[in-house]
């Protein structure tokens, strides 16, 4: 028999969690197709780039449809995010827009044009990376929002697609050394380890904490999970810091 054939879409695939996880799964002979703004730096001939900005609508919609076109595509993992903290004060109901689009809207156009390859293969992973932010963090009105809408919709779609052999599960993180997180807290900072010493572990997440996570839900052979979300977040999501 024949190896099975993977092509995964990585929203954010050139940076950060979305590169380490396009590496780990062109080690295991995927293709992989990486959606941002900005193409990733490392090349590889089964590693394809399409640049758009998953906040704008018409971009995706593009984008999902160039894509559908020219791959048959088995698992899509929505990674791209965006913080935009503000405090109560601060915040615009624009910020929920837009994160809406990026977090939650583009996910929806993207599995859209690659559902009808996953139903005709009776095949398919679907994943979000959301946060812990989901359960409440000061400053996140606009982005907890729109995690926390990542798990209810996956819960949906992993209750609508389960007959199609097509699994939806959730990675939420806690903090996490990427850009993003530093962004935030400055790196090497007397926060950040002060931060560390909060998380029940005693110790901030790493990129590869969260691939890992991530490969358990892309493997076939995890066919009995679905609608799931997991924290990788070194106990906080249960006590500990919160950003």
């Amino acid at each position: 028999m024949s190896k099975p054939q993977f092509t995964a879409v990585i929203t954010g695939g050139n940076k950060g969690i979305g590169a380490d996880l396009a590496d780990r799964l062109l080690e295991q002979g995927y293709t992989v197709v990486s959606v941002a703004r900005r193409a990733p730096e490392k090349s590889h001939d089964r590693l394809f780039s399409v640049e758009a900005d998953l906040l704008d609508a018409e971009a995706v919609k593009q984008a999902a449809a160039m894509i559908a076109k020219d791959h048959q595509i088995t698992h899509l993992i929505h990674n791209a995010g965006l913080i935009w903290p503000n405090l109560i004060e601060d915040a615009k109901p624009e910020d929920i827009t837009g994160l809406a689009q990026l977090h939650l809207g583009s996910a929806l156009t993207l599995l859209q044009a690659f559902l009808p390859a996953m139903k005709e293969q009776h095949f398919g992973r679907v994943m979000f990376n959301a946060s812990r932010a989901a359960l409440g963090a000061p400053t996140r009105t606009a982005y907890s929002a729109s995690k926390a809408g990542m798990i209810g919709m996956a819960r949906t779609w992993a209750l609508e697609l389960a007959k199609h052999g097509i699994t939806v599960n959730v990675v939420a993180p806690g903090p996490i050394l990427t850009d993003n997180f530093w962004g935030i807290i400055p790196k090497d900072s007397d926060r950040e380890a002060e931060l560390a010493t909060k998380i029940p572990v005693g110790r901030l997440g790493t990129v590869e904490d969260v691939t890992n996570a991530f490969l358990f839900f892309c493997d076939p052979k995890s066919s009995f999970v679905t609608g799931q979300t997991l924290y990788v977040c070194g106990g906080a999501s249960v006590g500990g810091s919160i950003l």
